[in-house]
């Protein structure tokens, strides 16, 4: 499958004027935009542009609400429960940090649970937001249930990411990661390409290894059986265990401290809203002791990381979050690489929404 390389800027107008088209105002189109491309300019395919078929269904049908108003629903000085009403997922997780981390400048920690949300895009989004007011940040999200716990065949839990972000120097240290093997996304791209999956990655309906990624998403979205495995793979052997709980952990700080619906409840509710539940914290790491003291030591840890014995053959250890400044960069610079698939859907979503006030992104 051939790649695509559209100018950033160009692409970014496009989807916020499609955003625009679909009812959202010219803040929160930015935002979604803002967040959605993140990933493509991160190096992480999966959760960028080529999502934009999954929104155009999931608003186009009713799922997510345009002109929803996420309302607060209990709120103490360190923490608050807002309902979505199930509007769509970067406007309300844009919300909830911020006031996440209003709460952490005021009370030294912020922790926001949402509800009746919708998918969100990438959890490390949120994280950076926090660190870049010099606060550690973390997120949640549950999602529908795809994981299926050790020694099962039902899917039962989320893909739930868990994203930690911490200032640092020279760069900060962002660390963003589904529960899972592999998110959903990956599925669906190894699709698009028309290529297997790696062996390990998901089961089909009897718990059984599949390469298969159409086959394993089309049994995930039919509630057939089968999915994607946790961290670690399908028996404590390897760790499977361990992914397996560190699921079920966000599921408690998503759905259920949100008083929302944990994974297998996604997408079954009676209004028609996805049901999807995130979890948002910041925290003044001031309250530990001195800032600089602990940016320092933090930093110089992660440079001892950096420096420390290379395997054979390996020249460079990288800690997380650098691999994606260097990205950003490139992409800035080179485009973002769109694949054929999903250049036809954007096509398609033009055609659909008729004649935008920017063009088409051309291809650099």
């Amino acid at each position: 499958m051939a790649y695509h390389y559209l100018d950033y800027q160009q692409l970014h107008d496009f989807c916020c004027a499609a955003f625009r088209s679909y009812g959202f105002d010219g803040t929160q189109s930015a935002d979604i935009t803002d967040v959605l491309l993140a990933a493509d300019l991160n190096g992480t395919e999966s959760h960028g542009v080529q999502r934009m078929v999954r929104y155009d269904y999931e608003i186009s049908c009713g799922m997510v609400d345009v002109h929803a108003k996420p309302q607060i629903v209990h709120e103490t000085p360190i923490s608050a429960v807002i309902d979505a009403c199930n509007g769509m997922g970067q406007v309300v997780g844009k919300m909830a940090m911020r006031l996440a981390i209003q709460k952490a400048k005021t009370c030294g920690c912020g922790f926001v649970s949402v509800r009746r949300s919708n998918h969100y895009g990438v959890a490390g989004y949120y994280t950076e937001m926090a660190a870049r007011e010099d606060l550690m940040g973390l997120c949640m999200t549950n999602t529908e249930a795809i994981m299926v716990p050790v020694y099962g065949k039902q899917p039962m839990i989320g893909t739930n990411p868990i994203a930690l972000a911490m200032p640092a120097d020279p760069v900060p240290f962002s660390f963003d990661c589904a529960t899972t093997v592999v998110p959903r996304g990956k599925f669906e791209v190894y699709t698009k390409r028309g290529d297997p999956v790696p062996l390990g990655w998901g089961v089909d309906e009897n718990g059984c290894d599949s390469t298969d990624a159409p086959h394993v998403l089309a049994n995930i979205i039919s509630k057939a059986g089968g999915g994607i495995l946790p961290l670690g793979g399908s028996s404590e052997l390897m760790g499977g265990h361990k992914g397996y709980g560190l699921g079920v952990i966000c599921e408690l700080f998503t759905g259920i401290l949100a008083g929302g619906m944990t994974a297998e409840r996604i997408y079954k509710t009676e209004d028609g809203g996805s049901g999807i539940c995130h979890s948002f914290i910041a925290i003044d790491y001031g309250i530990f002791g001195s800032k600089e003291e602990i940016r320092r030591s933090f930093s110089e840890y992660l440079q001892k990381l950096r420096d420390s014995d290379k395997a054979a053959g390996q020249e460079r250890i990288y800690t997380h979050g650098e691999k994606e400044v260097d990205m950003r960069i490139l992409r800035r610079e080179k485009g973002v690489p769109v694949n054929d698939k999903t250049l036809e859907e954007l096509r398609a979503i033009e055609a659909k929404l008729g004649s935008f006030a920017v063009p088409f992104p051309r291809e650099l």
